[in-house]
């Protein structure tokens, strides 16, 4: 199966990305993974996009979208593939449907604004081992230490009150119209794409249940 994930940031995609890609034997395509790999092996596509970093700018959406049609083309796409962090806009996904790249599910994982602001703002690191504890889920026993070494807890600037809700605003008007689209796009018989939107409010474990529950019925 084909599968795109949708949600704000903090919604959990990237473990239930995970849990799906190895649940259903697909490969997680990332187009921040591929323009590193076409860069470093000097692929026309790679010195083009290299091209355009280098001058500071972002990378245009016909140079993506290329990548990703000859990604999705490899061997270990054969059963399938789930595309991470694209589309991020309509422009995107309507060039992936000019180019055929077939879509079977896109799955929106649903988390309340307030609920992911917690979530964030809550984290804890301790940084020399990357130990992450929550104020209110999964606190160190000792307030601002971490429980091994006993050092100094930080909060990550990203996770920040103010920058979460700044990220999530952006997400709001740029990404979540996709949302729209997608569920607008699987209402139409021929375009083959089913819309599955799941709540990301609860344990891993039950979302997790939630998404396979969705994917194979």
């Amino acid at each position: 199966m084909n599968v795109i994930l949708l949600g704000p940031p903090g919604a959990g995609k990237g473990t239930q990305a995970a849990h799906i890609c190895e649940k259903f034997n697909i490969p997680q395509i990332s187009t921040g993974d591929m323009l590193r790999a076409a860069v470093n092996a000097g692929t026309s596509i790679g010195l083009e996009a290299k091209k355009t970093i280098d001058a500071g700018n972002l990378v245009p959406d016909e140079i993506i979208i290329a990548l990703v049609k000859e990604r999705v083309q490899s061997k270990d796409c054969s059963n399938g593939y789930l595309l991470d962090g694209f589309p991020r806009t309509i422009n995107q996904a309507d060039a992936l449907k000019l180019q055929g790249i077939k879509i079977d599910y896109v799955v929106e994982v649903k988390v309340p604004d307030d609920d992911i602001v917690v979530r964030m703002s809550g984290r804890r690191v301790h940084l020399p081992s990357g130990r992450t504890y929550h104020i209110a889920f999964n606190p160190p026993t000792l307030k601002g230490k971490d429980n091994l070494t006993g050092e100094d807890l930080i909060q990550r600037v990203d996770d920040d009150e103010t920058i979460v809700r700044g990220r999530l605003k952006i997400y709001h008007k740029q990404t979540e119209p996709l949302v729209k689209y997608y569920r607008d796009d699987a209402k139409i018989a021929a375009s083959g794409s089913k819309f599955i939107a799941i709540s990301g409010v609860g344990s891993l474990d039950e979302v997790k249940n939630r998404i396979t529950s969705a994917l194979i019925s």
